[in-house]
């Protein structure tokens, strides 16, 4: 898989999402880099891995879904669509297994063919729109 082209780069991102809907944390090492930081914030594979095993046991049926993708090499920005029914407070507002729609804007940095860096915005403006 040539990562220097768009099209090597958009693949290794979608066997990404897949390993993420796999649930299938021991290979994430295959996708991010040891030192990967999120919003600025170092993480580390471990850490990083931690927040996503949260994040699924928050939301059980959490599925990764691209809505819009967009690469220009060592970087790839991605609209990913959830439709999803978190467990209690998610975001600070009482969802409580209610169904809910949102979108996330993300933006990655590769490097060696792994994500070392990650921009995440969440849509919680949608989110509680959907709320009573």
């Amino acid at each position: 898989m040539n990562l220097t082209n768009a099209a090597g780069l958009r693949a290794l991102y979608r066997d990404y999402l897949a390993c993420l809907n796999r649930r299938d944390w021991d290979a994430l090492g295959q996708f991010v880099s040891d030192t990967v930081a999120h919003n600025a914030r170092p993480f580390g594979l471990a850490g990083y891995r931690a927040m996503l095993e949260n994040d699924v046991r928050e939301i059980p049926d959490l599925h990764f879904e691209i809505e819009l993708l967009s690469v220009e090499p060592p970087l790839l920005a991605s609209r990913l669509r959830f439709d999803c029914t978190p467990r209690g407070t998610f975001f600070g507002l009482p969802i409580n297994g209610r169904r809910v729609r949102f979108a996330e804007n993300v933006f990655y940095r590769f490097e060696n063919a792994k994500i070392v860096e990650v921009w995440s915005v969440i849509d919680t403006a949608a989110i509680a729109a959907q709320l009573p």
